[in-house]
């Protein structure tokens, strides 16, 4: 079966009955599953795709013998990794979708598995639905999954290898969300259209979230009719991708004339030129220095070659919001490793994601370095008067706290050079604890191993209390573990526990951790801060900078990289990034397992004895 196709358009269809749909960057995929329960996957190409993503068929296989799906069922979808509930990692997918050894592919779906979102019912039972309109089709679908306890909405929290893409008439809020986080498009449907099998329809437009680059061009393959460009990095020419599409036969035809004319050396099939042509490209994202999906969008005639510099593309491809204003973003803030302001910028927007959710609603206290690591620092917790409108607040104490509910107010605070962003235990207006932190600090990053041995004492320590904990570095020398709670919890009740695990530690291992805050007296052991989770205190968030020597990141870590072999060190921006890309956030289900913790039992059981 060859799916049905969208028309790609630059503009989004208002007049007429739409709906809007986020368009995930995939592995387009036919989902069947016979009358007798057999399971198949395949591709535009008629490619068999379940070998390279065995966790759908894992997961199908147990739907079956818990749900009673209608068969034979028969979905349209997108197999993507999931980078956010609007974005996906393609690049990583294109890794997965090339593995051929099946332990390899076994051991990347258990650390990344995938998600087949399904966004059309084809057929349901006896019923076939191609010949019935979008809008029918939808609501057929939604109930499906509704009435079988399938996600109607992607999550990559959600450990449902199966999950929906929900419709919206609002295009506005499609585009926005798409927008922030960084997602490939928007896919228009007319409610009234049919799903034509093979067919690349104007029933269907799909709306791409382009990126814009300015460049000149440095060559052309006249073999394939490829046009190299680059950009300026200082005085040195950086390569930064190809484009071939988009440009009509006329214009190509001219623009090789012109570089054959004008070569300044060929080799082989390549014409090469010197910076004087500059051009303005579309593409969805830049990787490992290459533009995807590239686009020759328009001759840049009234822009000069030392207009197109590397930091004015990285500001481009960083798609930052238009209202907040960097300035200086090649001001230096580490001398080793090399970090500027435009390093630190970038970051922030890539973690932005993952790292927005935990500052959220929270009154934030930040720590800004105006001048990087060659200055003072001071702290932050009222809101400055020029702020723009758009940052949040909540008074508290007699303080008017910025709330970083959004990409703008995060970006706007990089550019402040607001570096450290801590927060506290409690969301505004909330009178329960939101989690419980416990603070590992050995003396120095040489004694580390003592926050490793203290941290996987406690996760044995969880585990037998059937409570899910997470781990983090602090970004200095120790690690943070935190326990999400369900709501309902007090500082009283938090604090019995931590007073008790603390305590716990010491008793058991008085030779390596203490209590002791003065540091004169700890003795080479680490501090087990559990006095610094009480109302009023705050944690480094995840994801936030660090203002030491090494520019390092508090970063979650996956339970399994704990070991003897784990140093803070090794957590830059660079090293958190690619980790995000490839790994995901050890942190997406913090949320999602609040209400199984079964902290009641715990606490109840500790209050107990506290009062024998």
């Amino acid at each position: 079966m060859r799916p049905m196709l969208p028309t790609l358009t630059t503009e989004a269809p208002h007049k007429g009955k739409w709906s809007y749909e986020v368009k995930y960057d995939g592995f387009r995929g036919i989902l069947k599953i016979d009358a007798s329960g057999v399971i198949s996957l395949t591709s535009r190409n008629n490619k068999n795709l379940l070998p390279h993503f065995p966790e759908i068929k894992a997961y199908i296989a147990d739907l079956l013998q818990t749900a009673s799906l209608p068969l034979p069922l028969v979905l349209d979808g997108e197999i993507v990794m999931l980078r956010s509930a609007f974005c996906s990692e393609f690049f990583e997918l294109q890794i997965r979708g090339r593995m051929k050894s099946k332990q390899k592919i076994k051991d990347a779906a258990e650390a990344r598995p995938v998600k087949f979102l399904a966004f059309d019912l084809l057929q349901s039972g006896e019923k076939r639905w191609e010949d019935s309109p979008y809008k029918e089709r939808k609501q057929a679908l939604k109930k499906l999954f509704s009435d079988e306890g399938i996600p109607t909405a992607p999550d990559p929290a959600n450990p449902a290898s199966i999950q929906m893409i929900p419709s919206n008439k609002e295009w506005s809020e499609v585009w926005g969300n798409v927008v922030k986080e960084e997602g490939e498009g928007v896919v228009a449907k007319l409610l009234n259209s049919n799903w034509e099998e093979g067919k690349r329809s104007q029933a269907w437009l799909k709306i791409k979230n382009w990126k814009k680059c300015l460049c000149f061009i440095t060559s052309v393959d006249v073999s394939n009719d490829y046009f190299h460009i680059g950009v300026f990095e200082g005085e040195e020419i950086k390569k930064i991708g190809l484009f071939h599409f988009g440009i009509s036969p006329d214009e190509k035809r001219t623009l090789k004339e012109i570089i054959k004319a004008n070569h300044s050396r060929k080799e082989g099939s390549h014409y090469y030129i010197e910076p004087s042509i500059c051009v303005e490209v579309l593409y969805l994202n830049w990787h490992e220095d290459q533009l995807r999906e590239p686009h020759f969008n328009q001759f840049m005639f009234s822009t000069r070659p030392e207009e197109c510099t590397m930091e004015r593309f990285l500001l481009n491809e960083a798609s930052l919001p238009y209202n907040v204003v960097i300035t200086h973003p090649d001001k230096p803030l580490w001398e080793e490793p090399p970090v500027a302001k435009l390093d630190v910028i970038r970051y922030l927007r890539r973690v932005s994601a993952v790292m927005l959710p935990f500052l959220g609603n929270r009154p934030l206290t930040c720590i800004r370095y105006p001048h990087g690591m060659y200055g003072d620092s001071f702290y932050q917790k009222n809101v400055p008067d020029y702020a723009p409108e758009f940052v949040e607040t909540y008074r508290q104490d007699g303080i008017e706290y910025i709330i970083c509910n959004g990409l703008e107010t995060l970006i706007w605070l990089g550019n402040q050079l607001a570096l450290e962003f801590h927060i506290p235990f409690q969301k505004t207006g909330q009178g329960d604890v939101n989690e419980i932190v416990f603070d590992l600090d050995p003396p120095s990053r040489e004694e580390f191993s003592l926050a490793v041995k203290a941290a996987l004492v406690m996760k044995d320590l969880f585990e037998g209390l059937n409570l899910r904990s997470f781990v983090k570095t602090s970004g200095n020398k120790g690690l943070q573990i935190y326990i999400p709670l369900p709501p309902g919890y007090s500082w009283k009740d938090t604090g019995v526990f931590t007073e008790f695990i603390a305590h716990y530690l010491v008793s058991n291992y008085p030779d390596d951790f203490t209590i002791e805050r003065l540091k004169k007296n700890r003795k080479g052991r680490l501090y087990v801060d559990y006095i610094q989770h009480a109302e009023g205190k705050t944690i480094i968030a995840p994801y936030s900078l660090r203002g030491n020597d090494k520019a390092l990141v508090a970063a979650p870590l996956w339970w399994h990289e704990v070991n003897e072999e784990l140093t803070p060190e090794k957590f830059t921006m660079k090293e958190v990034l690619r980790r995000l890309t490839k790994l995901g956030c050890p942190f997406r289900e913090f949320d999602r397992v609040k209400e199984q913790q079964p902290f009641n039992e715990v606490i109840s059981f500790l209050q107990g004895n506290s009062k024998k």
